[in-house]
């Protein structure tokens, strides 16, 4: 009983809302506006997707905040292409908010984005397919009662959104069970000599990169079924800090950090940091420096700042400062003790103390390492 109380925990108090709960407002204001064609069983028009996710004002004056920032054209080809009935890859480097993008997709079309399947190396068919009771299976045999549905099953049957993450992290032989249901849109249940067709709605949107350790390169068989999006890292500093931005005042809120809004300037110098350890070069243009192992990618500045506003709220007087950032920039950065410490140490030496105003986040690293 105390279980059942836990599971139907009220979504206020939730740790992470899923998107569509978070943003049920704007969902709904959307809907309300949405006077466009929509695809069978879409809850929004594409042109209301496209506006979710990148944000714009409705005539009413109604302003809907963006999900992603970046190039708006990727995201409309991502909406057209799930209006079809080929599948949907989001590709690119960690940190690109391709399973961010995947979740509000999902959110703005189907109102439902926990049809997800988590790529790891342990993955099964199962998964992807289906399951079974087994004690049901025993008393009774295969039958259609005994079946529990995965992810993939129940948005076949709805004709929603399966949602696949890190698909390059499943191995080969457990992607393949994907080529059936995109090219055929069917599940076969050869137990039972029948299988499932996918109703009018049903798509998948997969994500993948390539820099994870472990990568199963995708059959051209199975690329054939996708189309594929490459979400790209921030064209400029301004876009990458807004991003940042934005997402750290949500889970501020979200995690209720006893702290004051970050300074956006210490923002820039995180983004700043990171923008030039990946690219090779400063800012500028005038220093070249050694990239480390690690992505540093927007996703991880992000965690950075957070990481830092929890130390100043705890421990600080509740605002961001260089001593509580150093840390979690360090440990972004120094992934190989050997490798990375040498990097950083030189990035720090030749870039930072000599950048006017940041001595004080030079002299907090330093005690770091």
């Amino acid at each position: 009983m105390a279980i059942t109380k836990k599971i139907l925990t009220e979504v206020s108090s939730a740790l992470r809302q899923h998107a569509e709960q978070e943003f049920s407002e704007e969902l709904a204001v959307l809907s309300r506006h949405d006077d466009r064609a929509k695809p069978v069983n879409w809850k929004l028009s594409p042109w209301a997707v496209r506006m979710y996710l990148v944000g714009g004002t409705l005539p009413d004056g109604k302003v809907i905040s963006p999900k992603y920032i970046g190039n708006v054209r990727l995201i409309e080809i991502a909406v057209a292409t799930l209006a079809t009935d080929r599948a949907l890859l989001l590709y690119g480097l960690p940190g690109t908010a391709k399973s961010w993008v995947s979740e509000h997709l999902a959110a703005a079309i189907s109102c439902d984005s926990t049809l997800l399947i988590q790529g790891t190396a342990g993955t099964d068919e199962s998964a992807i397919r289906y399951g079974w009771n087994y004690a049901q299976l025993l008393a009774s045999g295969p039958s259609a009662d005994a079946i529990v549905p995965s992810p993939m099953m129940r948005a076949m049957i709805d004709g929603k959104l399966a949602r696949v993450e890190e698909l390059t992290r499943i191995g080969n032989d457990v992607q393949d069970t994907l080529i059936t249901i995109l090219s055929e849109k069917t599940l076969p249940i050869p137990e039972l000599g029948s299988g499932v067709q996918a109703a009018k709605g049903f798509n998948v949107i997969a994500t993948a990169n390539n820099r994870d350790k472990g990568v199963n390169e995708l059959s051209s068989a199975l690329m054939r079924r996708f189309n594929t999006v490459v979400l790209p890292v921030p064209d400029s500093l301004d876009e990458e800090v807004q991003i940042v931005e934005r997402r750290v005042d949500q889970l501020g809120r979200a995690l209720a950090l006893p702290v004051a809004k970050p300074a956006i300037e210490e923002i820039r110098r995180v983004v700043t940091i990171f923008r030039e350890l990946r690219n090779g070069v400063t800012t500028d243009g005038k220093t070249k420096v050694k990239s480390p192992s690690g992505t540093l990618s927007t996703a991880e500045a992000i965690s950075v700042i957070n990481g830092g506003l929890a130390m100043a709220g705890y421990y600080g007087d509740g605002v961001l400062k260089a001593d509580d950032l150093a840390a979690g920039v360090t440990g972004s950065i120094v992934k190989d003790p050997a490798q990375d410490a040498i990097v950083w140490k030189e990035y720090l030496q030749t870039v930072v103390k000599e950048r006017e105003g940041w001595k004080d986040l030079y002299r907090a690293c330093r005690e770091i390492i």
